[in-house]
C-alpha cells in the first residue's frame, strides 16, 4: 500500500498548509471564529473545507483499489498523482480568486476522476466483473 501511504502523507502535509493559511487569515484579519463576513477569509476557509470534504473518500477509494490489486499498478499511481495534483491546483486556484480559475477547474475534475475511477473499479470487483 505504498502508493496510498505516499499519497496520504502528501495530502496530510497539504491539509496542514491549508490550515496554516486559515490561521494566518484569522491573525491578519483579526477574526477569531467564522469568517467575519470577510471575502478573503471565506476563500481561505473554503479552500480548507473543500479539501476536507473530498479527500477522505478519494483516499479510501484509492486505498481499497490498491489493497485489492485492481488493475495494473500504474492505475493506483495515476490515481494518487492525480489526487495530489488536483488538490494542489484546486487550492491554488481558490486562493487566487473567488471566481472560476484554471486551477479550480482542473483540480475539481482531477479529484472527480479519481473518485469515479475508484468507485467504478470497486463496484466492478464487488460485482465479480473483474
Amino acid at each position: 500500500m505504498r502508493i496510498s501511504m505516499l499519497t496520504a502523507g502528501l495530502l496530510g502535509l497539504l491539509l496542514i498548509a491549508l490550515s496554516a493559511y486559515v490561521i494566518a487569515g484569522r491573525i491578519k484579519f483579526k477574526i477569531d471564529l467564522g469568517d467575519g463576513d470577510n471575502a478573503a477569509m471565506q476563500q481561505r476557509i473554503r479552500a480548507q473545507a473543500n479539501f476536507v470534504e473530498y479527500v477522505p473518500l478519494a483516499l479510501i477509494l484509492l486505498m481499497l483499489v490498491e489493497y485489492a490489486s485492481i488493475g495494473p499498478r500504474w492505475m493506483s499511481m495515476a490515481m494518487g498523482g492525480a489526487l495530489v495534483a488536483g488538490r494542489v491546483l484546486h487550492a491554488q486556484g481558490l486562493m487566487a480568486s473567488s471566481g472560476a480559475t484554471f486551477g479550480r477547474f482542473v483540480g475539481t475534475n482531477l479529484t472527480a476522476l479519481v473518485i469515479v475511477t475508484g468507485a467504478i473499479a470497486l463496484l466492478g470487483r464487488g460485482a465479480g466483473v473483474w
